[in-house]
């Protein structure tokens, strides 16, 4: 990698920071620096908003590029990342540790998306509506403008890609600010756009602070939305910052607590594979981790016991990211762990019965995490309450379906739950009734990118994916036109 991919990106060339500042890229895995990475900050975001305006100027190139040709370039994106498979995989599991073999499964649904919104280009149409009186009426579909993006270190390029091929395929231009522990695979995806032949300005990644880039983006006036996913704690303070500047449009994805509720009709063995892996996927460091699990009465023993003895097998495959044996990988940071070690010593605190894990697991340098298991679980208990982003799994016990539906909705949060029965009436009742944007029934973390995906409540608004997410990155223009004659 050359030393040009860790500079900042804007007005299509590579910049450093104008503050000279830069600062250490480390490896989650082996706690090694991967690289020196340009540190911007507001200086550097105004000089990638000038670069995004200028490129959405009227009568500029990319204003001038049709729908066709926009659609054109995006999929030339998905094929050049394809060709560069191994490579992009290789830094993803480089910067968030995760295994090689979900960040090449993370590339391949990132390519699915371009594609799809690509498919969107050309097909994205106002409406003619018949109005009273001698006019003739027509809305029109128009890009919102410049966006800002600020996406978070759990899945850097997935969530990267969800808000940039939305906006290339409805005309926006975007800057970038990528989380500060994982900026490699958005400052390559930036080379690939520019090899592509995207015009200057359209795509711009600034690496920074959260508090420094990321606030300068939020607040910058000549930004027409913020499109952010990360926590809600931060989601808060994006929708402070835009009242505060420009009434900019804001879309958040942001935290959750979901639930996931098992049946008694199920195959236990079954039942806790899914809860499992709703829990522990990507380390549970993911925004709708199924990490309060509801069993019901009848098999609640069961299922503890044997949720105990799948986690103390899945401790032997948590390791090195690019060993193939590898399930999962470590937490992204010392921080994150040690946040992670404290919900832990609450949740015994308070009551609840670890019965796995609950350690940092040794052995090796890197900041790996045991799967943990609580039992016996209260619904006020911290760690039932507050988002852990970890491998922690809560089981709770219910009694009624009514009773499960209340305890599951009484969180703050509702950006997904999970639903595993075999009754047909159950599975249509319970997921009528779950407050959350999304409800994965015998299955979980099940993205698709023709679906919709995004929160209740305190969990954001907006939608990432799907026809739905279209709207969120254009306006609807009326245009009334007088006629001298009546139309029929």
């Amino acid at each position: 990698m050359t030393c040009q991919i860790l500079q900042i990106f804007y007005c299509n060339e590579w910049h450093n920071a104008k503050s000279g500042k830069t600062y250490k890229n480390i490896n989650p895995a082996n706690e090694e620096v991967i690289a020196d990475i340009q540190e911007g900050d507001k200086d550097d975001i105004n000089s990638a908003v000038e670069s995004a305006n200028k490129a959405f100027e009227m009568g500029s190139e990319w204003r001038e590029t049709d729908a066709t040709s926009r659609a054109i370039m995006i999929n030339k994106l998905a094929d050049l990342i394809m060709q560069n498979l191994s490579l992009i995989s290789t830094l993803e599991s480089l910067d968030t540790g995760k295994p090689f073999k979900t960040s090449i499964e993370d590339v391949i649904l990132s390519c699915k998306v371009l594609r799809y919104f690509a498919g969107w280009s050309d097909k994205i149409c106002g409406r003619t509506i018949p109005v009273d009186g001698k006019f003739f009426t027509y809305t029109r579909r128009e890009p919102v403008g410049v966006i800002g993006a600020i996406v978070p270190w759990n899945y850097p390029l997935l969530l990267m890609i969800y808000k940039l091929a939305p906006a290339l395929a409805t005309g926006c231009t975007i800057v970038f600010k990528p989380a500060y522990q994982t900026p490699l695979t958005a400052l390559y995806i930036a080379f690939f756009c520019k090899e592509v032949g995207f015009p200057s300005g359209v795509i711009n990644v600034v690496p920074g602070k959260g508090t420094e880039a990321g606030t300068a983006l939020a607040m910058h006036p000549k930004v027409d939305k913020i499109s952010f996913t990360g926590s809600t704690e931060v989601g808060k303070k994006i929708m402070e910052a835009s009242a505060k500047s420009n009434l900019k449009r804001v879309t958040l994805e942001l935290g959750g607590k979901s639930p996931t509720i098992v049946l008694d009709d199920v195959n236990v063995n079954v039942a806790v594979e899914i809860a499992q892996d709703a829990c522990y996927s990507n380390m549970g460091e993911c925004c709708s981790a199924g990490t309060r699990t509801f069993v019901q009465t009848e098999i609640y023993e069961e299922f503890v016991q044997k949720s105990a003895e799948r986690a103390r097998k899945l401790a032997q495959v948590f390791g090195d990211p690019f060993n193939k044996s590898t399930k999962y990988g470590p937490q992204i940071s010392e921080k994150q762990l040690k946040k992670i070690l404290e919900m832990i010593k609450q949740g015994i605190k308070e009551g609840a019965k670890l019965e796995v894990g609950g350690k940092r697991k040794g052995g090796s340098k890197g900041f790996y995490m045991e799967p943990t298991l609580f039992s016996g679980v209260e619904d006020d208990m911290k760690i039932a309450t507050d988002e852990i982003f970890g491998p922690v799994q809560q089981i709770l016990k219910f009694d009624t379906i009514e009773e499960v539906i209340r305890r599951a909705n009484n969180t703050n949060y509702g950006l997904a739950s999970g639903i595993i029965t075999n009754d047909l009436d159950n599975m249509l009742y319970i997921s009528s009734a779950l407050r959350a944007g999304t409800v994965w029934v015998n299955c979980y973390q099940e993205i698709k990118v023709q679906a919709p995906f995004g929160g209740y409540k305190e969990s954001g608004f907006g939608r990432e994916l799907g026809e739905d997410c279209l709207n969120t990155y254009t306006e609807v223009k009326t245009v009334i036109i007088k006629t001298n004659k009546k139309l029929p």
